[in-house]
């Protein structure tokens, strides 16, 4: 790693990384032009209404070219308002352009819906003669996935008036939660007297290496979740009761049915992967017991169980961070490297805390004629570099995946997080060959660990928490705010056993988490994705650099094929039942790993 100057409080904060959203506009003064130009090309294709059943494959081409022509102006004008809204929730003038948007996309969305019904009318056989033709290889998975939706497809006007009322209905809703969690505020200690800070620098702290520090921040995360959940409470009651609407509706025959179809992934797939991993709750159990004894405590208690397991926590600025994640990058693929260095460099970032940002971090994809964005809440803390890192797999993914246009650049959830664990795993890795003193590669296989344990088993025992709540709401009725505590526990102490002590306070942390309002049952795909990942990185270290190009093959590929097919390109084969089996082994061996570590920096015995 190259060397880097001290960073001073700017860099610290990373107060000047800022995207620059202006090429999403493609030129325009402003989204709502994008939209216009959507709306007159919209007017055109409505001509084909009662035609797609008699269309060749030359015309069939020529209308999707046209759908993803609006398709790519309505995504630019959405990621627009959506991203200038995650900066400040609190901008009058942002909510209202990112609604209006929405608003203006979903009635576009509405005259078109007649294109998937009509082509999924056709009969199989004459389906799979027109897809056979080349010119429509750009939409024909997309196409194919259309077609598998059949059964769960209700009317044209049933589906224009679901798609009319989404606006005032979940959106909304989400909308409110993220804004209500966006203004939690956390009194936390500062020397005699306190500070108000963000629920995400609240949540960071329980990372501190000072057990009393830890325990603070726990006190006021649960204060400030504390101050509203009644309202989060409803809002998820309602989008709990909302979606068990919509899947009457549409004779879905569970809650997560919907969620699996577009994942790709059968409900008898889902329910092996969910099993196996609850099946291996002894890893984080061991792991969690491991841990108190390398602390020196009898038990961990719940805001321990992220506790770092260095001894004094060291801010790293932007300047030490970006320069670790190219170097691991370039380690693996120089191309990786080259794309990473361009989101780093070229304002595709934004990292600094701010008043009413979104928490959290994520990657949007935007248009394949543009590049993702990355948004991160960068507080200087050690967990923040693999964050950084996981994001920008996201982020090369989304850019290799350019190429196969609107209808294939993304994946199902079930594989978007290949890319992600794969860099952080890589940086991971890079960082740890650089460690030669015990007590930090212990330090840093913990975290290792505590990531693997947190993304396979602590996804999975939210799921069985959404699972229960989503049952529960269509059986009893409106939950609680303390039911909704009581279901939130169960799921956790599946998971942890007696190996960790769950204080009352914790009985309402479900309720900032914004996966279970804004895309329900989606939390299965991180355990999907980690154990897929680690299988990947498992061939590449079995292999070596005659890996990288299967690999990047993969990325390029976006969503262009089934999950399965995608798994065959670098030889994971995710029909195997003893697949998920196989990536659980991987993490009980790097569990083991800090066992090691940890014997030979001392920390136990």
């Amino acid at each position: 790693m190259s060397e880097v100057a001290t960073p001073n409080e700017a860099d610290l904060k990373a107060s000047e990384v800022a995207w620059d959203l202006s090429s999403l506009l493609d030129g325009a003064s402003d989204p709502r032009e994008l939209l216009d130009r959507a709306d007159a090309k919209a007017a055109e294709l409505v001509q084909w209404r009662g035609r797609i059943g008699d269309a060749d494959s030359g015309e069939l081409a020529q209308l999707m070219n046209g759908l993803a022509e609006i398709q790519e102006l309505v995504s630019r004008a959405g990621h627009f308002g959506m991203l200038r809204y995650t900066e400040n929730t609190q901008v009058v003038e942002n909510a209202a352009m990112m609604q209006q948007v929405e608003e203006r996309a979903t009635g576009i969305g509405s005259q078109l819906v007649f294109i998937d019904l009509e082509f999924a009318a056709i009969d199989d056989a004459r389906a799979v003669d027109l897809l056979s033709d080349e010119r429509l290889a750009f939409c024909r998975h997309h196409l194919e996935n259309t077609r598998r939706n059949r059964p769960y497809m209700l009317e044209e006007g049933q589906e224009q008036v679901l798609i009319e009322t989404s606006v005032t209905g979940a959106s909304s809703w989400v909308r409110l939660f993220s804004e209500l969690t966006s203004m939690i505020q956390v009194e936390l200690p500062d020397g005699d007297e306190t500070r108000t800070a963000s629920l995400e620098e609240g949540l960071s702290l329980l990372q501190a290496p000072v057990r009393e520090q830890r325990a603070q921040a726990a006190k006021a995360v649960t204060a400030g979740l504390a101050e509203d959940v009644k309202t989060r409470a409803f809002i998820y009651n309602t989008l709990l009761l909302d979606k068990s609407v919509h899947d009457r509706l549409r004779s879905f025959p569970s809650w997560i049915s919907s969620r699996n179809l577009s994942n790709e992934a059968s409900d008898e797939s889902v329910e092996a992967l969910v099993s196996a991993v609850v099946a291996r709750y002894d890893i984080p159990q061991r792991w969690y017991r491991l841990k108190a004894q390398a602390m020196g405590v009898d038990r961990l208690a719940d805001y321990d169980r992220m506790a770092s397991m260095i001894d004094s926590e060291q801010r790293i600025g932007w300047t030490e961070a970006t320069s670790v994640v190219r170097d691991a990058y370039a380690s693996f693929s120089p191309e990786l490297a080259s794309i990473v260095g361009r989101f780093i460099d070229e304002e595709w970032i934004d990292a600094p805390l701010r008043p009413g940002k979104q928490p959290g971090a994520f990657c949007a994809y935007s248009v394949p004629s543009d590049h993702p964005y990355v948004l991160l809440n960068w507080t200087g803390r050690s967990r923040d570099v693999l964050t950084l890192a996981h994001e920008l797999g996201h982020g090369v993914h989304g850019y290799l995946a350019r190429e196969q246009g609107i209808f294939h650049q993304s994946t199902p959830l079930t594989l978007a997080e290949t890319a992600s664990v794969f860099g952080e795993t890589v940086t991971n890795n890079r960082l740890l060959e650089m460690l030669e003193d015990p007590a930090e590669r212990f330090a840093l296989l913990a975290s290792t660990v505590d990531d693997a344990i947190a993304t396979v088993f602590r996804q999975v025992a939210m799921n069985r928490f959404e699972h229960s709540c989503h049952v529960e709401r269509r059986d009893v009725g409106e939950l609680a705010v303390e039911r909704f505590g009581e279901l939130w526990m169960k799921s956790q102490t599946d998971m942890m056993g007696d190996s960790v002590e769950l204080t009352d306070d914790y009985a309402i942390w479900w309720s900032y988490i914004p996966h279970f309002m804004a895309t329900p049952g989606y939390v299965y795909a991180y355990a999907y994705g980690q154990l897929l990942a680690l299988s990947v990185y498992a061939r590449y270290e079995q292999q070596g650099p005659d890996f990288v190009p299967a690999y990047l093959e993969l990325l390029r590929a976006g969503g262009s094929m089934s999950p399965e097919d995608l798994g065959a390109i670098v030889d994971c084969d995710l029909a195997d039942p003893g697949f998920w089996d196989a990536g659980l082994d991987i993490i009980d061996a790097q569990l083991e790993q800090a066992e090691t570590a940890a014997r030979l920096a001392g920390r136990i015995s």
